[in-house]
């Protein structure tokens, strides 16, 4: 059987909790073979190009979460290495019979990925609402992923994409880019004053997603200074460093951040906060900033429980809190297509040469991949991608 280079968990190696990182290994490449599975008809096999490394990929590498969707579903499938990994580009080399007719997809194609392998089924599925499927599979966790050089998915989870207007690394990255757009449709955000609290990377892509779909003004909120730095090149118009809370009051709004966005409002409040970050206080410190009849999105995750402070003004200023989770499926990707093939609105090149770094430490060569070498890269950039054959 053929082999091939892929990134992994593998507990034969070592336990979930005492170990950290990926394994680099050879590994049996996937086949389509109709006589074995008939569910081969509707599936492709992809060369994969390029493999964006995540935040949930960070915490895998840290073993900060999915620990248990991980191992459980290594468990119902009798196997003890899991090949991570739910970002890509990659080429079509493989259809199953059913395949072109269907879905149109042909070998040759080039393709992106929805990371949720929904089930069509559920009531949720039933009712359109594929993003919340009670029974999906995530790509990279509860099923192999992408960091190989070849996987086989779906027909019906692929997204063709044209990388003769959307530059090959960046394409990569179309997944969670669409993470920053589902969180900005939930509302009208033309015209708006959007306060974005951490600006790791989808907070970052998510300023350019604001501006893009024209806020007045965008506000930066993170306590690292080199994030403060990058969303300012992406277009903030104000960045602010939040206090640490007290240590036995880790829920605890910043009053002081209060005073500044207000002040930057004119007394009034953002009418939109998005929590990127998942820290208790930055959640309050999102309401607080929000103005009477604003809007909160909650992105940031989190274990554990929250404390909303002063629970009585939201509901006095009558605020709407919206929890986002992955894409709409595939209206979603309808609108990061457009944003990202829009040369004018710059959201492509600063995707590329701020938050990818023109490439510079950030496209690291699958040949290369090295532990030590790839986490620093991981501590340095908001933004790594693996290249597999590009």
């Amino acid at each position: 059987m053929s082999t091939m280079w892929a990134l992994t968990f593998d507990r034969s190696k070592g336990s979930w909790d005492d170990t950290k990182g990926l394994i680099k290994q050879r590994v049996e490449m996937p086949v389509l073979d109709e006589s074995v599975d008939a569910a081969d008809r509707s599936q492709v096999l992809i060369k994969v190009k390029f493999a964006g490394f995540c935040g949930s990929d960070r915490s895998i590498w840290w073993r900060k979460a999915f620990g248990d969707m991980i191992c459980d579903s290594l468990s119902e499938e009798m196997k003890d290495r899991r090949i991570v990994g739910h970002e890509l580009l990659g080429e079509i080399v493989q259809v199953g019979s059913r395949v072109t007719e269907k879905y149109g997809y042909k070998p040759g194609d080039i393709v992106s990925t929805e990371s949720h392998i929904v089930c069509g089924a559920c009531y949720q599925c039933r009712l359109g609402e594929h993003h919340v499927c009670q029974a999906d599979k995530i790509i990279g966790i509860s099923q192999d992923g992408c960091f190989a050089e070849y996987l086989k998915l779906p027909a019906k989870a692929l997204w063709p994409t044209d990388i003769s207007k959307i530059r090959p690394e960046v394409a990569a990255v179309q997944e969670p880019f669409g993470n920053a757009v589902h969180a900005c449709q939930t509302t009208d955000l033309r015209g708006k004053r959007v306060a974005i609290f951490g600006t790791g990377t989808i907070g970052l892509f998510a300023i350019l997603v604001a501006k893009g779909m024209g806020a007045s003004l965008i506000i930066g909120v993170d306590p690292s200074p080199e994030r403060r730095a990058m969303a300012m090149k992406l277009g903030c118009d104000l960045v602010l460093d939040p206090a640490r809370p007290p240590e036995d009051q880790p829920w605890l709004a910043d009053q002081a951040l209060l005073t500044q966005v207000i002040d930057a409002t004119g007394g009034i409040g953002v009418d939109v906060s998005m929590e990127m970050a998942g820290f208790n206080d930055s959640l309050n410190n999102a309401i607080k900033v929000t103005r009477r009849g604003g809007t909160v999105v909650m992105f940031g995750v989190r274990n554990g429980n929250t404390v909303v402070q002063d629970a009585h003004k939201v509901i006095m200023n009558g605020l709407t809190i919206h929890a986002v989770v992955g894409r709409q499926i595939f209206a979603t990707w309808q609108i990061t297509k457009a944003l990202l093939e829009q040369q004018e609105n710059g959201i492509q090149r600063g995707v590329w040469e701020t938050i990818l770094n023109s490439g510079d430490g950030t496209i690291i060569p699958i040949e290369d991949f090295e532990p030590d070498h790839f986490e620093k890269a991981i501590g340095a950039h908001p933004k790594v991608v693996i290249r597999f054959a590009g």
